[in-house]
């Protein structure tokens, strides 16, 4: 028996022998399975199930299981269920396993989780909070009249997914970058607080770059609210743990017991959550609120199990009884309100809807026609996109060597010229760290020349010897005026969160000569903390895809492996253009890039029948 085609980091693989070992040693005690083979066979099956987890899966599927041993997936299920650590979702008891009636085996909490978020979903979608319709129909009007120039005629699916969410619970909002999702929740929330200006709103997302982003374009769109209204909006975003108030032995203040005070919830980037944190979280949030949720289902998922906001904002479908009501609420004829075509029928419907047209890139921009052509995975299109060069925003540089070529490496490190002219000029912090976020780098890999720790590596030695600071002692001292840090663990004390970045800067305050690193404060401007104090960080001049996502730079280069078959997909390749708002350089072989394109990120999971089983 081989394994299932993941790669695996050795301690994962450590993990999975480990857990194999355990449910052997299980059935064994309860003697069900009498020979050898059988409970080597069932160790096996553990060990691909511990891995796939690991991967991102919420399960794996006995065909997938068969593929890669010598059984049938009858067989399978015979062993599995004749083992007496294997349960159903009928006879869900304290087995270590679930298998469904789709041949689809879990984890037992997994399989919890799917299907608790499931009934929340439901619980969710079946509640109805009808606005008051001629009132609401002004509203709308109002919000989104700014939208009849922009559209020219055409449908206007922001006021469509405004319409949704007053008259429901749960909104789903996918569309990529610039297609309007924070312009449609600015604007709804305009309508939520005139319907009542006490209502209690709460915005946040999985990271807290995601969070001030989604705050700052909140606060830009309130500006031409009336005064009544904006004073009303939120004055903060949090991270989903620091809304739920994680707890640092483990676990939240709010969850199912001890709810939210909310009567909104906004979840920005909700692309990025996963099935555990996404339990808790919509369990926590009280049967009478609404749940507006944004995201872009084209784009990676949580880097932990589950796919949960693509499974969500799979079906788009619009009930006739919904459409009749969208359109003497919005004012749109009814026979104009056609959704897309269902990825995924789920049975969740009248709950979300896709954004397909950029207000950002026009349909010409190099950007825009690199991410379009990446998503619809048209080959042809992107390299035709890519072939028109610097006059539409984009470069490709031919690379296929394992360390990069002088070309790139000039590509990268022209990105941080005018970062390293600031912090060598001693420009103020403001501009510094302006100056940093305009440009980044990106790999899809985290080791080796062409990965983050290369990269980061690279940049540090050029960025240390043009610098040549006396507040840098040299290498191997990690610190030096000018290093950009992201932080990798959250840190409740300090109020560092994962995904926060800071730059070392000498001490501006003059008090000491040390450097200090200054993290953006949206009460006090900047707040400077000692490098000795801060919890697990890295260095950020290069990152992950995984990382960069929830952040924009008006420039990004990304690097590709330089082979196929790394792991690089049509949805990564995809999230790390669109981390760009007008110029992309990529990095890589026509093989390479044709290759992700081509590959789609696969995760199993079952949500979908979770959400079939349990429809009211």
């Amino acid at each position: 028996m081989t394994g299932i085609g993941t790669v695996v980091r050795p301690s994962t693989q450590v993990l999975a022998e480990g857990f194999g070992t355990h449910v052997r040693r299980w059935a064994a005690a309860i003697g069900t399975l009498s020979d050898r083979d059988s409970l080597h066979r069932l160790e096996w099956v553990a060990q691909q199930l511990s891995l796939a987890t690991s991967a991102g899966n919420v399960c794996v599927t006995l065909d997938e299981l068969a593929a890669a041993s010598e059984a049938t997936p009858q067989a399978l299920r015979r062993l599995l269920l004749e083992s007496g650590v294997t349960g159903t979702p009928d006879a869900a008891e304290s087995q270590p396993f679930i298998l469904d009636a789709g041949n689809r085996l879990y984890l037992h909490r997994y399989f919890d989780y799917e299907r608790r978020l499931a009934q929340r979903m439901w619980s969710a979608a079946a509640g109805e909070q009808p606005p008051t319709a001629v009132a609401a129909q002004r509203q709308l009007q109002l919000a989104f009249a700014a939208n009849a120039a922009l559209l020219n005629g055409r449908v206007d699916w922001q006021k469509i997914a405004a319409g949704l969410a007053l008259g429901g619970k749960l909104t789903i909002i996918s569309g990529g970058p610039g297609t309007g999702k924070t312009s449609t929740v600015a604007n709804l929330l305009a309508c939520l607080i005139a319907q009542d200006a006490h209502c209690r709103i709460a915005l946040a997302a999985p990271t807290g770059k995601a969070a001030a982003r989604m705050l700052d374009a909140l606060r830009v769109r309130a500006a031409d609210w009336p005064a009544e209204l904006a004073t009303r909006l939120p004055h903060e975003a949090s991270t989903i743990h620091r809304l739920l108030g994680a707890l640092p032995g483990g676990g939240f203040r709010h969850d199912r017991d001890h709810l939210l005070p909310i009567d909104v919830l906004v979840i920005d980037e909700a692309s990025m959550l996963d099935l555990a944190l996404a339990v808790r979280l919509f369990e926590a949030v009280p049967d009478a609120a609404r749940i507006i949720l944004l995201g872009d289902k084209d784009q990676l998922s949580a880097v932990e199990s589950g796919a949960v906001f693509a499974e969500l904002s799979a079906d788009p479908q619009l009930t006739p009884s919904c459409v009749a009501r969208l359109a003497a609420l919005c004012d749109i004829p009814a026979a104009d309100i056609v959704p897309p075509p269902v990825a995924i029928s789920s049975g969740l419907r009248d709950c979300a809807v896709w954004f397909a047209e950029s207000f950002r890139f026009s349909a010409d921009s190099g950007v825009g026609r690199l991410a379009s052509g990446i998503r619809s995975g048209d080959v042809a299109g992107v390299f035709d996109a890519l072939k028109k060069g610097s006059e539409s925003g984009l470069c490709w540089i031919d690379d296929a060597t394992p360390t990069l070529t002088a070309d790139a490496v000039r590509a990268v490190l022209d990105g941080y010229a005018p970062y390293l002219e600031a912090v060598h000029a001693g420009a103020g912090i403001d501009l510094i760290t302006h100056v940093f976020g305009g440009f980044r780098a990106l790999s899809a890999l985290r080791d080796g020349s062409r990965g983050v720790a290369g990269l980061n590596q690279l940049i540090a030695r050029h960025f240390r010897r043009v610098l040549d600071h006396p507040l840098d002692p040299g290498e191997p001292a990690p610190w030096y005026p000018g290093r950009p840090v992201i932080v990798s663990r959250n840190d409740y004390g300090l109020k560092l969160f994962n995904g926060d970045i800071g730059i070392a800067l000498p001490d501006i305050s003059g008090e000491t000569a040390e450097l200090r690193v200054y993290f953006v404060d949206r009460d006090h401007g900047f707040r400077a903390i000692a490098p000795r104090r801060l919890p697990a960080h890295e260095t950020a001049f290069a990152l992950t895809v995984h990382k960069a996502q929830g952040s924009e730079f008006d420039q990004v280069l990304l690097v590709l492996p330089d082979r196929p078959g790394l792991g690089v997909t049509r949805e990564l390749l995809y999230t790390g253009v669109t981390r760009s708002r007008a110029q992309v350089t990529l990095v890589g072989t026509p093989e390479v890039l044709e290759a992700a394109i081509l590959t789609r990120t696969q995760r199993h999971s079952g949500l979908a029948a979770r959400l079939a089983e349990i429809r009211p």
